[in-house]
């Protein structure tokens, strides 16, 4: 049963590992305002995360493929991503003085700023279907309720693992790397953002079309 566990908590980690919009934005978010942004911000994408796991869980998500919400979803998750790494960008101009001015964002906007994006995020709907609504089906199936609740588990402190060492990495840059080179990975964690904006715009105007088509 160990041997299972751990075999969750290790795809959890591979589930949150690939480069996203959330991982980009996380960095930046500790390259502006250290460590705890950075977590915190981690903590409300795994929120968004959990949030889209009991939607699966009671059968809920499916609904939010339906066309309509589809598109929205995608429009949204344009104009969040795109603002951010707007944001990110211009406000790259001032790293040279982050550390004699401290960021003003409060912890709390860190939080949900994670939360927002990662709600926002339609790939986020579709790969928690594909993959943990594959992994709730094959559990009932072969195991007993208590067991779905472990491997559940184990996938949600493989998330926090990753959330963990991500903010230890941006944090660590921001307090050895100079402020030219955080600048420099600022404006790359901006620009990535806007690019995965722009892919999101593309998909809400092809769905858009398609509503109006049909």
């Amino acid at each position: 049963m160990f041997q299972i566990f751990f075999s969750y908590v290790f795809l959890g980690l591979s589930l949150a590992a690939p480069v996203g919009p959330v991982n980009a934005a996380q960095i930046d978010r500790g390259m502006k305002g250290g460590f705890f942004h950075a977590w915190l911000f981690g903590l409300g994408a795994v929120a968004a995360d959990v949030i889209y796991m009991v939607l699966i869980y009671f059968g809920v998500a499916q609904f939010l493929m339906a066309p309509f919400l589809k598109t929205f979803l995608w429009l949204f998750g344009f104009f969040v991503l795109t603002y951010t790494g707007i944001e990110s960008v211009c406000k790259a101009k001032k790293m040279s003085l982050m550390r004699k001015v401290k960021e003003k964002e409060t912890y709390s906007k860190s939080f949900f700023s994670g939360l927002f994006i990662s709600l926002s995020n339609p790939l986020s709907i579709m790969f928690w279907l594909g993959i943990y609504g594959s992994i709730l089906a094959k559990t009932i199936e072969s195991y007993a309720s208590y067991q779905l609740l472990l491997c559940s588990s184990g996938i949600l402190i493989g998330l926090f693992l990753w959330d963990l060492l991500m903010s230890v990495i941006a944090g660590t840059f921001r307090t050895f790397l100079s402020p030219r080179i955080i600048q420099v990975i600022t404006w790359i964690a901006g620009f990535s953002l806007i690019v995965f904006g722009c892919y999101f715009g593309y998909q809400g105007i092809k769905e858009l079309a398609r509503l109006l088509n049909d």
